[in-house]
């Protein structure tokens, strides 16, 4: 009998493995393993820091296969360190460290990384001996010991797979300090990522197929992750050429320009529910003024709703009580220039109307919105009440239809309910938050925040957007 104590055997590693690093949505990477090197290294390009000192932050791009460089995956950590590291040809380099889950086999653990530029060596990953453990051993005469990956799976993985990895977003306003956007920052700093507001209209852009560009401040932008629109009626038409510059850039933006301007024009949104067989009050549009009579008899006659074509938070939507001020009102709006819808008056709907919260195909929240006294119009900027309505099976599948349609991730869908059914009033891209968050309790940001984790795509071809 011995008191000798057997050891169990050491986790064997090849002098190359394949490692996942799923921190930073890499699931395969055939890595040396270099006892050499301290630090492990990793291959990373267009590297660029984002965030506040207090909480710095790195996000660059890492191609995975050194055979199949159109293959990008777009990675972000936060910032362990920043030192001088010293390569295997006496060459010093200042490298940015960031920490990640390494697995290798059924192993898992975390391990500090430097990122450099290893598009000349043959391995996108240096495995350094501070992450070889104690109960490792490398052999080195051996390879793949432990279970073998594939680049395949960068083919296969699917969009909607979510990658949780710090992102760098940006709010376009004209008001920074507005609920709306107080809350969507907390929710996206809550969750680690780094946020900022960009003012609209002090964006500038440099138009060119080679490298488009939006400047700010004298400077262009770095690369965004996101951006959020958050553009005001006033100005649209610019707000959408920014919009477009960021995609043009391959950045996510919550909602298109397509998408905004398909809303922002009432005529065009409502001439799009109808040809897909959404209900909406009877809507007439003419420019003679010999046809005022045959819009009124196409609406119902009177009374009927005048709404302006840029209309917002209910000004320029007007109620004609009879025939005769529904005509000197059109004809009002006709002498101005104005583009105006004529629509019918859904009495049963009582001065309120539903406003159900559309985000990423799914309705978060709804809130029912009911008229001050003396107004027709359920408007909560002109002195209505708010408070939370469970909306029908009908009324749901509305409302994600029209956001669908209209392709908005993020939308307001305005409902009447009827003797017939949920009609569609309005769809805005740009809802405002505090009146829903406050009427139904729920933290309509934070779904904001995940329908931009849920869309980012962390891979993507050269060449392509997104």
């Amino acid at each position: 009998m011995t008191n000798e104590t057997i050891l169990p055997p050491k986790f064997p590693l090849g002098w190359e493995e394949w490692v996942a690093l799923p921190d930073l949505g890499l699931p395969a990477i055939k890595a040396k393993v270099d006892t050499g090197a301290k630090t492990s290294a990793l291959h990373a390009v267009r590297v660029e820091p984002f965030g506040s000192e207090a909480k710095p932050q790195v996000r660059f791009i890492m191609h995975p296969d050194p055979s199949d460089p159109s293959i990008e995956v777009v990675c972000s950590a936060r910032v362990k360190d920043k030192r001088a590291v010293t390569s295997s040809n006496g060459h010093t380099e200042l490298r940015y460290v960031i920490e990640a889950m390494a697995k290798i086999g059924e192993k898992t653990q975390l391990i500090e990384i430097s990122l450099t530029n290893r598009e000349t060596m043959g391995y996108r990953m240096l495995l350094g001996r501070s992450a070889i453990q104690d109960d490792m051993s490398v052999r080195p005469t051996e390879s793949f010991l432990q279970e073998q990956l594939s680049y395949s799976v960068y083919k296969k993985r699917r969009k909607s797979a979510v990658q949780q990895r710090p992102l760098r977003i940006g709010i376009l306003t004209q008001s920074p300090s507005n609920y709306s956007n107080t809350r969507m920052i907390e929710a996206a700093e809550s969750r680690g990522h780094t946020i900022e507001t960009i003012y609209t209209s002090r964006c500038y852009m440099a138009i060119n197929g080679h490298k488009p560009e939006v400047h700010y401040r004298g400077k262009p932008l770095d690369r965004y992750d996101a951006i959020i629109p958050r553009i005001g009626a006033s100005l649209t038409f610019y707000g959408m050429a920014v919009v477009r510059q960021f995609e043009a850039m391959g950045v996510y933006v919550l909602n298109t320009a397509d998408s905004i301007g398909k809303s922002r024009d009432k005529l065009l949104a409502h001439q799009l529910l109808a040809q897909h067989g959404l209900g909406m009050p009877t809507t007439a549009f003419a420019k003679s003024a010999r046809d005022t009579k045959d819009i009124l008899d196409l609406v119902g006659g009177s009374p009927a709703v005048v709404k302006l074509l840029e209309s917002t938070q209910g000004r320029g939507v007007v109620l004609a009580e009879t025939r005769k001020s529904a005509s000197a009102l059109i004809d009002a709006f006709r002498g101005l220039n104005a583009h105006f819808l004529v629509q019918e008056f859904v009495k049963e709907a009582a001065g309120s109307d539903i406003r159900a919260f559309v985000v990423n195909g799914k309705v978060v929240g709804s809130m029912m919105r009911t008229a001050a006294e003396g107004d027709f119009r359920s408007n909560v900027h002109q002195g209505g009440s708010v408070k939370t309505v469970k909306l029908s099976k009908e009324e749901r599948r509305a409302a994600i239809r029209a956001a669908k349609i209209l392709r908005l991730d993020v939308s307001g869908v305005d409902i009447l309910r009827s003797d017939s059914g949920p009609k569609i009033l309005e769809v805005n891209s740009s809802p405002g938050l505090e009146g829903i968050e406050k009427a139904t309790g729920k933290d309509i940001a934070g779904a904001v925040i995940e329908c931009i984790e849920a869309n980012v795509p962390t891979i993507y071809r050269v060449g392509q957007k997104g």
